[in-house]
């Protein structure tokens, strides 16, 4: 199947994986590429992608791009491609309620260590888009702390962090895990469309579209959408109980004591 790219795609540069070898060649076995995607959603999850590199892969498959800059019908034609070409690769979700009780860096967090709890082999470099580590805490040791012991989650260390802005348009490794993140999430939105079909989430992805504010202002907001933000159309969330905790304190202290499980751990 040909997939003609769009405008934007056919203008940028391909990336390449200049800086993933030059890690390699400095010491490192084994290279991650990580990106999020669903950060400025309205409603479902938050998902972080991982693909892993090392010092045999090839090139990576013509036409990959960030996803941001693919037709989602190019996105679905190179997803199975970058998923053979990945050593290893692996999406984690965090979902709308936890969003809601951690806030969006420490979301970011969980779905980024899910991911990286799903891989059969565990990188030591990581390549970050932006110019923030959100994958790594000051208060946390060990970025898999909390998963050490759990069945199928090796302790491993947390591996080295370097953050790289616009690394999903540069670096190989960040836009293959930028198009397996989309992809995931897109299909994901798409089932949960079926329960809702009112918001179309299956065109909009759970973004602010002309229709998901309207289906907001006649429907409201359901279990799905991120209620702690301030939802267009809608009041301001409903204040917590008089001396209650905060529910992003008391969800991160949980989870930082090994308390809270992190269920859901997926792999697309």
């Amino acid at each position: 199947m040909s997939v003609r790219p769009t405008r934007t795609s056919s203008s940028a540069p391909a990336p390449s994986l200049r800086l993933e070898r030059q890690l390699l060649r400095s010491g490192h076995t084994l290279v991650a590429g990580v990106d999020e995607v669903g950060r400025g959603a309205l409603a479902g999850p938050v998902s972080v992608g991982v693909l892993v590199v090392d010092a045999t892969t090839r090139t990576a498959p013509p036409g990959l791009r960030d996803s941001k800059l693919l037709t989602p019908a190019a996105r679905e034609v190179l997803a199975p491609k970058v998923r053979r070409w990945a050593v290893a690769w692996a999406v984690g979700h965090a979902e709308p309620a936890e969003i809601d009780a951690v806030g969006i860096v420490a979301a970011l967090r969980l779905a980024g260590r899910r991911a990286l709890a799903e891989l059969p082999l565990a990188p030591d470099v990581v390549i970050l888009d932006g110019n923030h580590d959100y994958l790594s805490d000051p208060r946390e040791p060990s970025l898999l702390d909390d998963l050490d012991g759990a069945p199928g989650h090796p302790a491993w260390g947390a591996p080295v962090v370097t953050t790289r802005v616009k690394a999903d348009v540069t670096c190989a490794a960040v836009a293959g895990a930028s198009v397996l993140a989309k992809t995931t999430r897109d299909a994901e939105m798409a089932r949960r469309h079926e329960q809702f079909p009112h918001y179309g989430w299956a065109g909009n992805k759970g973004y602010s579209a002309p229709d998901h504010l309207e289906a907001l202002s006649v429907h409201g907001s359901c279990e799905q959408h991120r209620r702690s933000w301030r939802l267009p159309g809608l009041v301001v969330p409903t204040p917590r109980a008089e001396g209650a905790p905060a529910p992003q304190d008391a969800l991160a202290d949980l989870v930082l004591d090994g308390v809270a499980s992190l269920p859901d751990v997926r792999k697309a």
